[in-house]
């Protein structure tokens, strides 16, 4: 049985930083793509970075470039999310997810996953 749980997010002021971390279990992330998704209060879920199985690939949403990192740990099977210069717009409910299968293209399609975690609540507010 594949689990994720995420942990990692709370509240902040614009420009604070947040580390979100995705432990996994009953699957290795080495060995799959894995990617971090996003969902605001009345929007529909959205892409936010991923990452190839062995880690040498990424892919990130134009509206994070810059300002957050996705990672991987092996040895804890644990993918990460650092997320700097935090905006107002960046609050939402964070998800993890893990592909069935692939381990070489950071997918930005939800589809392309087959667990997700439960979610985890970032807000960003003065």
């Amino acid at each position: 049985q594949v689990e994720l749980v995420e942990s990692g997010g709370g509240l902040v002021e614009p420009g604070d930083s947040l580390r979100l971390s995705c432990a996994a279990s009953g699957r290795t992330v080495s060995n799959f793509g894995m990617g971090w998704f996003r969902q605001a209060p009345g929007k529909e879920r959205e892409f936010v970075a991923a990452i190839s199985g062995s880690g040498g690939r990424t892919n990130y949403a134009d509206s994070v470039k810059g300002r957050f990192t996705i990672a991987k740990s092996n040895a804890k099977n644990t993918m990460y999310l650092q997320m700097n210069s935090l905006k107002p717009e960046d609050t939402a409910v964070y998800y993890c997810a893990i592909r069935p299968f692939g381990s070489g293209i950071p997918s930005s399609t939800a589809s392309a996953y087959g667990w997700w975690g439960q979610g985890t609540q970032v807000t960003v507010s003065s």
